[in-house]
């Protein structure tokens, strides 16, 4: 089991940044086609993106590509030839921006699989993450959540949300609430896992970064986007357990096991009621702290 706490986005037409991005420790890494690269370099960028792909060993590596179909004036719908210039047995995974329907994100699977066959690799190998980024995805974000074996989580763009919807990206980030929530509410509703949050764009701005972090892993994501080394502690910790919570996660199902051995399914423990659906919380976060520490070896 893989924890993805943190993806950092380089850009692909940057050899400094793809360079250095896989030593940041973040626990996978984004190649950039789309919004980070101009126009005019994103054919040549194709290039260094795929011979990047081979030489980044330490980490899983995925490239966000252009979109299959424009959904801005500034996008272009160019991610078909995007996929067949990088998709090889070293890519993670593809990033889908601007995500409105279902239909996108299975025009997206079929290109993959027909490319996984001709090229000689593993089906399904390679997944697939849409981003929502406007009222449309989020309204459609349960169709898009179940629009392929591929798709294992949804990410979220608040840049392009609150463009879309008229509104200025702010600091408490309270015009977004609803959209994340529902992208939570999407994603168990088609059983993938929780959703990755959106970066965070002022990358001085590391205490805010930290509070967007702990009020979106409080909504119910399992990860955010960085675009910045910096970045990638503060959201590593807030999306790890603490001492903390690891202690009390052993103390209760400890307690609970001992309870059910004396025939016990509630029992009380430092004043709070402890039944399954506590017991099953404290667990995942035993799991997840089991498996950080299985990716660290």
């Amino acid at each position: 089991m893989r924890i993805y706490r943190s993806f950092l986005f380089a850009p692909g037409n940057r050899p400094r940044f793809v360079e250095k991005v896989a030593h940041c420790g973040a626990d996978a890494v984004i190649l950039d086609l789309e919004d980070a690269v101009p126009i005019a370099e994103k054919e040549a960028t194709r290039q260094a993106v795929r011979e990047a792909l081979t030489a980044i060993t330490n980490c899983p590596v995925y490239v966000r590509i252009n979109p299959l179909v424009a959904a801005t004036s500034f996008s272009q719908a160019i991610g078909e030839a995007d996929l067949q210039a990088i998709v090889c047995s070293e890519l993670a995974g593809v990033i889908l921006p601007k995500t409105e329907r279902a239909s996108e994100a299975q025009q997206a699977e079929s290109i993959l699989s027909d490319l996984e066959s001709e090229r000689g690799l593993t089906p399904g190998e390679i997944d697939l993450i849409p981003i929502i980024e406007t009222a449309l995805g989020v309204h459609n974000a349960f169709d898009i959540a179940s629009a392929g074996t591929r798709i294992k989580r949804l990410s979220f763009g608040a840049g392009d949300f609150t463009r879309d919807i008229g509104v200025r990206w702010s600091r408490r980030e309270v015009e977004s609430q609803y959209a994340r929530s529902a992208l939570v509410i999407a994603s168990r509703a088609a059983g993938i896992e929780a959703p990755l949050d959106s970066v965070w764009i002022d990358i001085r701005d590391l205490r805010g970064l930290a509070r967007s972090a702990r009020l979106v892993k409080q909504l119910g994501f399992q990860g955010k986007m960085a675009i910045h080394p910096t970045q990638v502690d503060p959201i590593n910790t807030a999306f790890s357990p603490t001492p903390d919570e690891l202690e009390n996660a052993k103390r209760v199902v400890a307690a609970f096991e001992a309870a059910e051995v004396a025939g016990e399914a509630s029992i009380q423990l430092d004043g709070q009621m402890i039944d399954y659906p506590i017991v099953e919380a404290a667990q995942r976060i035993l799991n997840m702290a089991d498996a950080l520490e299985a990716n660290r070896s």
